[in-house]
């Protein structure tokens, strides 16, 4: 069994309530770890706190919108404060709105993808992932070093159909993150992103058979991912067993082989 190293390291997951952040939250949990779970209103900050103690860990939930700069702030200040320092923050927290940038038909536009749809976007995947750590790094440098998790997608670096918003955020990411592992690797610092393929989440439950068809059919491993690997690649990461790796995308895709 690897040695993560993370029992009693403080954790912050953004979008920690659900998908793939509740399973990567209740996995830092099953190691030890101290997870603060932050994501918008909605959930039962009791029961989830229940689950990751269930798990193993100790949590705490709070209730964080990464688009507002003086709610990260307070957050991160709170979080440190609460646990003693803070040792690993997961950028997991991003929404989808999905439109074409321009839906053409029999001459003429039918639909195009708004500022609004474009702006929300960006708001929550690209610049929520920087509020959340620019407020945290202070905190990391204070502990004498850290690490610093962000999702991408395979959508960064291949595009998709329809997600224009999305796939400019998650590239974005990945530029972001490649920058910080220069900038704070002198901090001991580690700044790394992860890439999932299609995972079976709620959201992706969603679409119609037919698209969930093609997307098993185009990933060499003949099915989508779970969560739970998402979680293990964060895991992973996060442990002393990649204390060496920085700056890289990790692809947990299937091998997924877009436009095949």
């Amino acid at each position: 069994m690897i040695e993560t190293g993370l029992d009693g390291k403080v954790v912050i997951i953004t979008g920690g309530a659900a998908g793939i952040g509740r399973a990567t939250a209740r996995r830092f949990a099953a190691e030890g770890a101290r997870v603060e779970v932050w994501d918008i209103g909605g959930h039962d900050a009791a029961a989830i706190e229940r689950d990751l103690a269930d798990a193993g860990g100790i949590g705490h939930f709070a209730r964080v919108d990464v688009t507002q700069t003086d709610a990260v702030e307070e957050a991160a200040s709170a979080t440190a404060e609460r646990w003693g320092g803070i040792d690993v923050l997961v950028n997991n927290a991003g929404i989808v709105r999905d439109a074409q940038l321009v839906k053409w038909r029999d001459g003429e536009a039918l639909s195009t993808m708004s500022d609004e749809a474009f702006d929300a976007v960006l708001a929550v995947n690209l610049r929520g992932v920087f509020r959340c750590t620019r407020a945290v790094v202070p905190h990391l440098i204070r502990r004498g070093g850290g690490v610093i998790l962000s999702a991408s997608s395979i959508v960064g670096l291949y595009g998709n159909f329809g997600q224009t918003n999305y796939a400019a955020t998650k590239s974005a990411v990945i530029g972001m993150t490649k920058t910080w592992s220069r900038e704070l690797g002198k901090h001991n610092i580690r700044a790394n992103v992860v890439a999932p393929g299609f995972i079976a989440t709620d959201i992706l439950q969603a679409m119609p058979e037919h698209v969930l068809d093609a997307i098993v059919q185009h990933t060499p491993l003949s099915r989508m991912g779970t969560p739970e690997e998402i979680a293990e690649a964060y895991l992973w990461l996060a442990s002393d067993a990649a204390k060496f790796v920085n700056g890289t995308v990790l692809s947990v895709d299937g091998g997924l082989v877009p436009g095949t």
